[in-house]
């Protein structure tokens, strides 16, 4: 394995954007295969030397990718890549790198899973608990898909907005700490899901099964609003597996929606 991690341009105008340049390049570097698991970043006066910033720089990032769980810090030892298992992948950094790194089709799909688990339980807790604001925030993330048929991002970005209202109105604190996190991510697999969804006749009938489960919501049927979220989030998966297949550049659909 090719054992060189990538410098990146950035600020030198301040500590903390010396700090984010060997972070994004080091992080990335780690995500993307170049330093494998269990082998040894080089030394703080060599990773010093390649991004031309003082050792205390170097090992304040240190510090933050340790945070994430990609690296373990061993006094007298080194620095070690950590196992994958180890790394935080709610981390948005980490989430953003892999697709980056041209690795966030198996993190998309791992994230459908677990959305399939969360969601429908976030639409049941909803549908007890959400209060006047929430129903607002919720119909006007409707309102809004269908205004934005014709614009993929906006409509990406209106759909999110869904999702994270739902998590909002189960008033877990868990389940929106969850739904902040991956949001960014989440936006990206929406806007990629829709290289799958061919016609405004389609979009439509998506925004019609999200208007089903806020009405499920609004009747304060639990049960019904779990059920229909479900059909969402599988339906979004099966489009998201048609456009992957299809070859949808997930990297260029990113940049598209930054």
């Amino acid at each position: 394995m090719d054992n060189t991690y990538e410098p990146l341009s950035g600020s030198r105008s301040s500590i903390r954007g010396l700090q984010k340049t060997i972070i994004e390049g080091i992080g990335r570097t780690i995500v993307g295969g170049k330093i494998l698991p269990g082998e040894f970043l080089p030394t703080e006066p060599e990773l010093g030397a390649n991004y031309n910033v003082s050792r205390t720089s170097v090992r304040e990032a240190m510090r933050v990718l340790s945070a994430k769980g990609l690296i373990e810090i061993r006094q007298k030892v080194g620095t070690r890549v950590q196992e994958p298992e180890h790394w935080n992948i709610f981390d948005s950094d980490i989430l953003r790198w892999h697709h980056q790194e041209g690795r966030g089709d198996a993190v998309m799909l791992d994230l459908i899973e677990l959305r399939q688990i969360l969601e429908p339980a976030a639409a049941k807790l909803a549908a007890n608990r959400a209060n006047m604001d929430q129903h607002r925030s919720l119909k006007l993330a409707i309102q809004t898909m269908q205004d934005q048929l014709d614009s993929p991002e906006d409509f990406a970005r209106a759909d999110l907005d869904f999702h994270l209202a739902v998590y909002e109105a189960s008033q877990n604190s868990f389940l929106l700490q969850f739904g902040s996190v991956v949001s960014d991510f989440l936006r990206r697999v929406f806007i990629i899901q829709q290289q799958a969804i061919r016609g405004r006749e389609a979009l439509e009938l998506d925004v019609q099964l999200h208007n089903e489960v806020y009405e499920a919501i609004n009747r304060g049927d639990g049960q019904l609003a779990a059920d229909t979220m479900l059909t969402v989030v599988l339906e979004g998966k099966n489009s998201l597996i048609q456009a992957l297949k299809s070859g949808a550049n997930s990297n260029d659909l990113s940049r598209r929606g930054e």
